[in-house]
């Protein structure tokens, strides 16, 4: 313990900066205002000697904004800014691996680096201007979650991207099947993209805003990814998290200027196909031919950084299995269960193991989910309800004379500007009539009581994974939105089948996403005095954001790069997958190659099995069990990518050992850095790319028998 000071008669230990100084006698509290200035203002509860400060005591003095005061033009502009950076970065690792962290936290940073850059630049000129409040920090992190947000589940890289003639030759080879007919086929145009994307993307704002309450207060759901956020911005806007953050931003900026110069620097040596360090044989050419590589890939390894340890160790023990074990095995079968000399794209060889026992483990693990969670839902609203008796849906009498003071403030401050059940149901009533109208008249396979029947079931699956993520974390939206493609590809059958699956499946996902994503950033407003309305309207302004944003910058790099050529740098994996699943609906398993039906049963089993062996063991065992989902990546897509996550999981696991506390600062900060550094890159290459500017320099990797018989 270091000497202890006394500051009124406040105790508190001196190795630790007191961010506020208290005058108990007076019931006041001091609070550091930017410019030197201190404002006075009274302590709603007095603490008791040598007791911590609450979060809101340390915010006592500080005036809570109305709630349209916390939505600001400058707010507003950065939203852009970032929500377009962050819609670039979603779409490439969507069209890369498909694998996408939460970036909740690098939007909250980057919000907060901007304000504050903008108002100490202000304060150096003897400008006035607005002080930047915690609450507006956190609309900006809301606006720029819900436009980025519809670049992952607006199916860019997935069941949009599955209905177009390269996923359809990807997926046959040029030869048509009687389910996957040449007839389903709608490639990308920019102008029906932003239609579908306004027609579908607001129904999820409405759906479950009537039960935020229940979520929020009656059933004190953690919400762990909104929380989290709640508390970053939090010390951000306390003196000491203030210089903290300084020193965050100083780390972010330092790592984001190396990703961009490195993917510059990369540029310079990809003048050709499989040139450059993107191809770099790194554990020799053997390994190199299985796709056992490190690319080099910033954004990869950043995003490592971010994940947990066993999402990175699952990549790679998937990878191993697959390409290490599997393909090389069933590549010797050649000839005898599949035809030899199939082209490397053909379902009818390799490529349909690869695509087929990927799925299984995806389906296998999203199932066991999708009944866990929903009896974990179930069980516990049942509990809930039972302990109140009924359903709080207006009524505040929830004996708030017993909770903490910080909950008390919280609870009113949330309570207080409502949004009326009545304008919620109206609101969504109107936009799922808009959208039944519009949705089939750009897939003309899609009728229009395939919409009406998934709106009516989509806010029931909406509340369940809102309800779900509240509890766990985990949003299984795109398992809600298979589980519609699947159905209602079964039921168009062979007229448009697989087009209304994909279609269906974006209706249902876009939802129940939104759904979560709301219900997370209510939970980031409840925690920082941020009112519901500021929160629903910067819900809103974000989707109208990303409606645009989005789909024009997928239209940039559709437009710039050969988008789902296997060979090329945007794979985009998830596409093929998402069509084929779609064809099964159709037509089930005939179309299977040989004993590929047999590995999928097991690797099904062996999803389930897997994971209800993780419920089963200690927390200590658990750590060392893969997770079925993440194995199942890379046995379609190759072990490449999980090297270079695997190669950020260890920078963090080193630096755990050397200083924690020094990691958990700067962890977030320096992925963020990696991922938005390699992520701004993609614009001016995709710049270069229209402008037909190719690298100068290839750097190609051959075995030295190649090389010596190169015409030099």
């Amino acid at each position: 313990m270091g000497q202890e000071v006394e500051i009124g008669r406040y105790t508190k230990d001196a190795n630790q900066q007191l961010p506020v100084e208290v005058d108990l006698d007076e019931g006041q509290v001091e609070v550091p205002e930017e410019g030197g200035e201190v404002k006075k203002g009274p302590l709603n509860h007095i603490p008791e000697k040598g007791k911590e400060l609450s979060v809101e005591e340390l915010f006592a003095a500080t005036e809570v904004p109305p709630w349209w005061a916390q939505i600001t033009v400058r707010g507003v502009l950065i939203s852009i800014l970032l929500g377009f950076l962050f819609c670039i970065i979603t779409l490439k690792l969507s069209l890369t691996t498909g694998i996408i962290p939460s970036l909740n936290v690098s939007a909250g940073l980057l919000g907060f680096f901007f304000i504050k850059s903008w108002t100490v630049l202000l304060s150096r000129f003897g400008i006035g201007h607005t002080p930047f409040t915690r609450q507006e920090n956190t609309v900006i992190q809301t606006c720029v979650v819900a436009c980025y947000g519809l670049a992952f589940s607006g199916g860019f890289g997935s069941y949009i991207l599955g209905m177009d003639q390269r996923s359809y030759d990807n997926a046959n080879s040029g030869n048509v099947s009687s389910a996957d007919s040449n007839t389903d086929i709608k490639n990308p145009g920019l102008g029906w993209l932003i239609g579908y994307i306004f027609a579908v993307g607001f129904l999820g704002l409405v759906s479950v805003v009537p039960l935020r309450k229940i979520m929020i207060i009656d059933y004190k759901l953690t919400y762990p990814s909104g929380t989290a956020t709640a508390v970053l911005i939090n010390s951000f806007h306390t003196p000491s998290g203030a210089e903290q953050a300084r020193k965050q931003i100083n780390c972010l900026g330092k790592f984001f200027s190396f990703s961009f110069l490195w993917s510059f620097f990369k540029w310079f040596y990809s003048g050709g196909d499989g040139c450059g360090f993107d191809n770099f044989p790194s554990l020799g050419l053997k390994a190199f031919k299985n796709k056992f590589y490190f690319d080099f890939s910033m954004t990869y390894v950043g995003a490592g950084m971010i994940c947990p340890h066993l999402v990175n160790c699952s990549l790679l023990f998937g990878a191993i299995v697959s390409w290490g074990l599997m393909w090389p095995l069933i590549n010797d079968r050649a000839g005898d269960w599949y035809p030899a000399g199939l082209p490397a794209s053909n379902l009818k060889g390799l490529y349909g193991y690869k695509v087929f026992v990927a799925i299984a483990l995806i389906l296998g693990d999203g199932l066991y989910n999708f009944v866990k969670i929903f009896y974990v839902t179930i069980t516990s609203f049942y509990r809930q309800h039972k302990k109140l008796h009924q359903l709080p849906v207006s009524s505040d009498q929830n004996g708030n004379e017993e909770l903490p003071p910080d909950e008390q403030r919280r609870n009113a401050m949330f309570m207080k500007d409502r949004i009326p059940f009545t304008l919620a149901a109206a609101l969504y009533v109107a936009l799922a009539a808009i959208s039944i109208g519009v949705i089939p008249k750009i897939f003309h396979q899609m009728k229009w009581y395939y919409v009406f029947i998934s709106y009516i079931v989509a806010p029931v699956l909406g509340f369940c994974n809102a309800y779900g993520t509240g509890l766990t974390d985990w949003s299984l939206a795109s398992t809600y939105g298979k589980l519609g493609l699947f159905i209602f590809s079964a039921w168009a059958g062979k007229n448009g089948g697989v087009i209304v699956g994909l279609a269906s499946c974006g209706v249902m996902m876009v939802i129940v996403a939104c759904s979560a994503d709301l219900m997370q950033d209510f939970k980031t407003g409840y925690l920082t005095l941020s009112s519901p309305r500021s929160m629903f309207a910067s819900q809103v302004l974000g989707t109208v954001m990303g409606c645009i944003m989005a789909p024009l910058s997928f239209w940039l790099f559709w437009s710039a790069f050969p988008i789902g050529d296997p060979s090329g740098e945007y794979t985009a994996p998830y596409a093929v997958l998402y069509r084929e699943m779609a064809v099964i609906g159709v037509q089930g398993f005939s179309a299977l190659p040989k004993h590929c039906l047999e590995l999928c049963y097991g690797f099904f089993i062996f999803a389930i099995v897997t994971n209800l062996i993780r419920e089963k063991v200690p927390p200590k065992v658990t750590q060392y069990i893969p997770l079925p989902m993440a194995m199942a990546i890379p046995f379609y897509l190759g072990p490449y990518f999980a090297i270079d996550m695997c190669v950020g999981s260890a920078i963090v696991f080193v630096w755990q050992r050397r200083n924690r506390r020094k990691s958990d600062v700067y962890v977030p900060a320096v992925a963020s850095g990696l991922i938005c550094g390699d992520g701004v890159w993609t614009l001016p290459s995709a710049i270069l790319a229209l402008a037909k500017v190719k690298p100068p320099i290839c750097m190609l990797f051959l075995s030295e028998k190649a090389a010596e018989n190169l015409p030099i």
